[in-house]
């Protein structure tokens, strides 16, 4: 078993900045994809950011430039930060690790941005 723990979330004044983490712990070994979704009020949940074991990072175009994702191996822990926070970046963000050759697909229980002023 694989548990993820998120955190890191709050409320935030349009143009601020968090920094999200997502540790996992448990059965892990392997090679393994770590990322990040989101799903705002009403709508289906999208792949924000995702990175693989040997550093590859891809982006959803709403957030190039304003979140970066990283990942510390050691720690099995995947980290997103974010800048320029917008109202639309609100959404419950879930952390995502999956292993492709164990066919093991594990999801965290979300945390929650809120950006207002």
């Amino acid at each position: 078993q694989v548990q993820l723990v998120e955190s890191g979330g709050g409320l935030v004044q349009p143009g601020g900045s968090l920094r999200l983490s997502c540790a996992a712990s448990g059965s892990i070994f392997g090679l393994f994809y770590m990322r990040w979704h989101r799903q705002a009020p009403g709508k289906q949940r999208e792949l924000v950011a995702g990175i693989s074991w040997d550093g590859n990072t891809n982006y959803a175009d709403s957030v190039k430039g304003r979140f970066t994702i990283s990942r510390d191996n050691a720690k099995n822990t995947v980290y997103l930060q974010i800048n320029s926070l917008k109202p639309e970046d609100t959404a419950v963000y879930y952390c995502n690790v999956q292993f492709p050759v164990r066919a093991l697909d594990v999801w965290g229980k979300g945390i929650l941005i809120t950006v207002s002023s």
